[in-house]
């Protein structure tokens, strides 16, 4: 098996600058609330936010070997997004490569397990989605793919995929899905501030959106 694959094609970076005026929620319902990961999968930093193609790795538990690699063939805008195995107490990544990320342009990093030297990241400014905090180390001595299909935080994730997230989670986009998906997620957008004008005018959302055909249908009776 090749365990390394490069040459993912790049998507416009116009583009991807518009998927990153979205919200996360905003592009998960526009999808057909598809592709949320796990919800254990936070930035490290509330203000963080990470837009990018998914440069997929796959390392085995408790081994970052593959990480360090992938790391070394980001390309700017490259969200670097890792299975880093079964465990979650291990922290594979810190601020030694947080500046090896930012040194390449990668626009961030999603991985299924803990990192370390949060401070550091923070002060930094470099995206982290991680499963939480741990100082535990890892081992550099077992293979694993690269840009290879993975699966992470519950979702399959193509190489080239987009990746956004922010404070409140990471969705995955299909590829051949994002335009239909932006365009989805900025009518969506337009529509709930239309609503939030009429809310601040005095309506309520129960009238705007006719819940009471909900209510009337499921026979709900009332004082």
């Amino acid at each position: 098996m090749l365990n390394i694959r490069q040459n993912v094609p790049l998507l416009d970076k116009e583009f991807l600058a518009e998927f990153k005026e979205q919200a996360a929620a905003t592009v998960h319902e526009a999808m057909g609330r598809r592709g949320a990961l796990d919800p254990a999968i936070k930035p490290i930093s509330r203000s963080m936010k990470v837009c990018g193609q998914a440069l997929t790795v796959s390392c085995h538990t408790g081994d970052n070997l593959m990480l360090i690699k992938a790391i070394s063939m980001a390309r700017p805008g490259d969200v670097i997004i890792a299975d880093m195995g079964a465990a979650v107490d291990s922290g594979p990544f810190g601020e030694v490569l947080a500046v090896d990320c930012m040194t390449r342009g990668a626009a961030g990093l999603v991985v299924s397990c803990s990192v370390r030297d949060s401070l550091e990241i923070e002060k930094l400014g470099f995206p982290v989605f991680s499963n939480g905090l741990c100082i535990k180390g890892t081992a550099k001595a077992t293979l694993g793919t690269i840009n290879h299909t993975i699966s992470c935080g519950g979702q399959i994730v193509h190489p080239g995929d987009i990746v956004l997230g922010d404070a409140d989670g990471v969705v995955i986009v299909p590829r051949e899905e994002g335009p239909e998906v932006l365009k989805a997620a900025q009518e969506r957008t337009a529509k709930e501030e239309r609503v939030m004008e009429r809310l601040r005018a005095g309506e309520c959302l129960f009238d705007i959106y006719g819940y009471q055909k909900v209510f009337d249908a499921l026979n709900c009776t009332e004082e």
